[in-house]
């Protein structure tokens, strides 16, 4: 019966999800991914409840549920700790200091090849390898976990924003020089606007980064809150509802926060090729 059930709730529904997406307009075009998520919620109600699946193996998305209201105060301390103090902060300092990395190595040519190849070389670094080390560091409260956050997101801002500074070709640079443009100016009104579309995808790659930089760091030593500790303890004591709980809220923050970036993306850069829709 559970089987016959979710087949045609799955055929039901895959069809409705196919209609959706054919209609047109801005709202209109969110009914799909909606639906969609609507019906995985509902296949998977039914088939824990209907298969008897154990807490330990996999909760019903009624029981997360159910765990998210009466935890509340507890995910937001822990989403406080993680999210607002250790990735806001490290993301900050992380991507400010590629920014500025950037711009001096488009200055000067020997910094330039000298820091990709060890950037390209430290963005693939583990963060189970950097995690206890910037603990050691800096201690088991959040600015351990900031730490973290900055070596994970310096590089990328490093990279793409070294690329978007050497994008404005040789005939803009010409006309700038023969209207005797410093160096200075060049960077404002030529190279910057350029490089904006790069500066923007590094931001966009560096928002989920951070998240996972922090609560992955977070599993190495933190006070007691936060969310990679709250999942690695929960995990112990097989409370796997909290577990995914503390997923949906990480996905959700995860999913703002990168959502928040690509609009001001979009904002910053319309005049851009692939925003012109």
């Amino acid at each position: 019966m559970t089987a016959l059930l979710s087949l045609v709730l799955a055929i039901g529904g895959g069809a409705l999800v196919m209609r959706l997406a054919r209609l047109e307009g801005r709202l209109l075009s969110l009914a799909a991914p909606l639906a969609f998520g609507a019906l995985v919620l509902i296949l998977w109600e039914v088939l824990v409840r209907g298969y008897a699946v154990p807490m330990v193996l996999l909760p019903a998305p009624s029981a997360i549920a159910a765990r998210i209201a009466a935890s509340a105060p507890v995910l937001w301390a822990d989403f406080t700790q993680t999210f607002l103090k250790a990735v806001l902060a490290g993301y900050a300092l992380g991507c400010g200091a590629g920014f500025l990395l950037a711009i001096l190595a488009d200055r000067v040519p020997f910094l330039r090849r000298g820091l990709l190849p060890i950037g390209n070389l430290a963005a693939a670094l583990p963060v189970v390898g950097i995690a206890p080390i910037a603990v050691m560091w800096f201690g088991f409260d959040w600015h351990s976990k900031a730490a973290v956050v900055v070596a994970m997101t310096i590089f990328p801002m490093l990279v793409n924003t070294t690329a978007g500074l050497a994008a404005a070709s040789a005939m803009e640079r010409d006309l700038l020089r023969g209207y005797a443009a410093t160096r200075t100016q060049t960077l404002l009104k030529l190279q910057l606007p350029a490089a904006l579309p790069f500066i923007f995808t590094a931001l966009k790659v560096n928002a989920p980064l951070a998240l996972i930089g922090a609560i992955v760091a977070e599993f190495f030593g933190s006070p007691t809150v936060g969310m990679g500790f709250r999942i690695a303890t929960e995990a112990a004591r097989l409370a796997l509802d909290m577990v995914w709980a503390e997923i949906i809220v990480a996905a959700l923050a995860g999913s703002a926060f990168y959502g928040a970036v690509a609009l001001a993306g979009r904002a910053a850069t319309f005049w851009h090729p692939s925003n012109r829709t």
